[in-house]
């Protein structure tokens, strides 16, 4: 199965795990895909009013008080609030929806990859069924059993048929919104076109994780955006350029770093030091 995460994690020490964890990933065997998509329109309305320096109590008032995404009762609009929170964090304190919200307000082509990439790093579940999709070439048809074999896998005897049966409906619209399936009843593979912020924060998950150099653009967070590491390196120098990242290339060594988008803090918080 793909692992969207370095070996080290599932034997890492407690201390390891809190930090990923206060980065902004969520481990173990639950997520959000049980009940809802990536809500890739929810989220592009809530974003579109609230401003990138918004804080929490501001996301949910726009959603619960103000009502922009225009759902019915409050209970309703309640559970939207929750489930975006699930998936995207919705606070700034998070780094990785900071960094997000960093590349959303620069990137409109780039948005589906963007959403998709937080989810993954947020939603277990969803990154059991990265391989089912991945593994597919253009053109080629996606059939669901694959994918319900993977949710099974990860959510073992917790989930029933059922819930693991909606995880892979839920999981394909996903797929489907970020450009990677097509179709209705029947779906096919699509190649994706990735971006420079799309591939800046596929590389800044990777960074947040551990990797580094050359391991950054081979990741499996890379080949989420259907890029090679030789084309993931000409979307990087682009995102330099663009003032994403920092990147230097010299005897066969690739140095990237995000030293500019995080703190000091933040920067200990990942690894430490820079």
């Amino acid at each position: 199965m793909l692992t969207l995460w370095p070996d080290l994690v599932n034997e890492a020490p407690d201390s390891r795990i809190q930090s990923l964890e206060t980065v902004g990933f969520r481990l173990g065997d639950k997520g959000t895909h049980t009940s809802r998509t990536m809500m890739l329109a929810e989220l592009e309305g809530l974003l579109g009013v609230c401003p990138a320096d918004a804080q929490r109590p501001e996301y949910d008032a726009a959603i619960i008080a103000a009502n922009v995404l225009g759902k019915a009762t409050v209970a309703t609009r309640k559970l939207t609030a929750q489930r975006l929170s699930e998936i995207y964090a919705l606070d700034p304190s998070i780094v990785l929806f900071r960094v997000l919200r960093v590349f959303w307000q620069r990137d409109q082509k780039g948005r589906p990859l963007l959403a998709l990439l937080m989810c993954l790093a947020r939603d277990p579940l969803l990154r059991s069924t990265a391989d089912c999709v991945l593994k597919l070439q253009p053109g080629e048809e996606f059939w669901r059993q694959g994918m319900t074999d993977a949710v099974a896998t990860v959510a073992g005897s917790r989930l029933s048929e059922s819930t693991i049966d909606k995880v892979v409906r839920n999981a394909a619209s996903t797929w489907t919104q970020s450009g990677h399936l097509e179709g209705r009843s029947r779906k096919y593979r699509r190649q994706v076109s990735a971006t420079p912020a799309s591939v800046a924060f596929a590389l800044f998950l990777g960074y947040a994780l551990g990797m580094r150099g050359e391991g950054l653009l081979r990741s499996m967070w890379v080949r989420i955006l259907d890029v090679s590491a030789d084309e993931a390196i000409g979307l990087a120098v682009d995102a330099k350029r663009l003032s994403f990242l920092d990147m230097s290339r010299g005897g066969g060594v690739t140095e990237i770093s995000f030293a500019r988008l995080l703190t000091d803090d933040e920067k200990r918080l990942i690894h430490g030091t820079d």
